[in-house]
């Protein structure tokens, strides 16, 4: 008998500022194809969330193209999932005008991400990035998400979302789904490079600290060399040693070896011989993502096809959800 229960829905977006880095891959993008396949899935190209900071517009388009292309070089296929471009479904917007209505000023001011990139971005402190987690909330609440994979530094967003929901829902009847984090196969949360206590980032001053996913293998090669290991010249994993463990945790997740594994491996071994094993694994697990996103934007035709047929299902799909919010409010229809 055909089983007729309803996937439940995930919805993940990524924004479009610039490349994805090794860590976003390993800890995030990786396990993206595998979720379509027990889950209905959203994914997103969040455009409208990078204008917080100035962006030099060619650029920008390139970048949102760009970003499109990785999204279905990790293997996201438009036709099992709705893969779009954020700003092309309007919906997002103007739900996050109305949920503006039913967000407290006090509730933004204590996110924390606005206190950080208010810091970072002292000449541009605009309303947007006050804003920021509503229009996130409009994203996940327009699709019915279920579940949202979120990463520790998304967490208050999804929070906040939530509250926001059962906000409405608590005026209106059950108008949103509350969406729960998505807690799936864990990927590896990747370090930096350069300072392994702190997660590898795109926006790290000392491109050493980073791989981006287009990265060229002889780039990959020479940021792993330079990687900050010890003294101890023994790979093994264990407290005090967070360069080595980076490196293990990321060579662990290209091969599949376990940390045991990779210990036998290289007993004996010096790090140089280690990060040199690490930046080729590295190099083979980014190359068909990288000769399938070289593809890709040899035919910026197809993709827009692509991007065109996703933002069209996910319009509609917005457009219930939309529908049904400005009734309960009391606008006419």
């Amino acid at each position: 008998m055909e089983n007729t229960e309803r996937k439940k829905k995930i919805l993940s977006c990524v924004q479009a500022s610039c490349t994805p880095t090794l860590g976003n891959y390993l800890g995030a993008f990786k396990n993206w194809k595998n979720m379509s396949e027990d889950y209905d899935c959203c994914y997103a190209v969040a455009d409208l969330h990078a204008i917080t900071v100035r962006q030099d517009p060619k650029q920008f388009k390139k970048q949102i193209l760009e970003m499109y292309a990785i999204l279905l070089s990790i293997g996201l296929d438009p036709e099992q999932s709705i893969v779009f471009i954020q700003s092309h479904v309007p919906q997002h917007s103007q739900l996050a005008w109305l949920l503006n209505c039913y967000t407290q000023f006090g509730e933004m001011s204590r996110m924390t991400q606005f206190k950080d990139k208010s810091k970072a971005h002292a000449d541009n402190v605009n309303v947007g990035l006050f804003t920021y987690p509503v229009l996130m909330a409009a994203d996940i609440l327009l699709y019915q998400a279920d579940f949202v994979p979120v990463g520790a530094d998304q967490k208050q967003h999804l929070e906040i979302a939530r509250d926001i929901a059962s906000r409405f829902n608590g005026i209106y009847g059950n108008v949103f789904t509350l969406p729960e984090p998505f807690i799936g196969k864990e990927g590896a949360r990747v370090m930096s490079l350069q300072e392994p206590t702190k997660k590898m980032s795109k926006s790290d001053p000392n491109v050493k600290g980073f791989i981006s996913m287009l990265d060229k293998p002889e780039t990959i090669m020479k940021k792993m060399r330079s990687a900050v290991t010890d003294s101890e010249a023994c790979v093994r994993y264990a407290d005090g040693k967070d360069g080595i463990n980076n490196l293990m945790s990321i060579y662990s997740c290209c091969t599949g070896l376990s940390y045991e594994q990779i210990e036998k491996d290289f007993a004996g071994k010096g790090y140089g011989d280690f990060k040199t094993a690490v930046g080729e694994a590295v190099v083979e697990e980014l190359r068909p993502v990288q000769e399938k996103f070289d593809e890709y934007m040899k035919d910026p035709k197809y993709l827009m096809e692509c991007a065109q047929k996703g933002a069209e299902i996910a319009r509609r799909i917005s457009q219930r959800t939309l529908d049904k919010v400005m009734k309960k409010i009391g606008f006419i229809l």
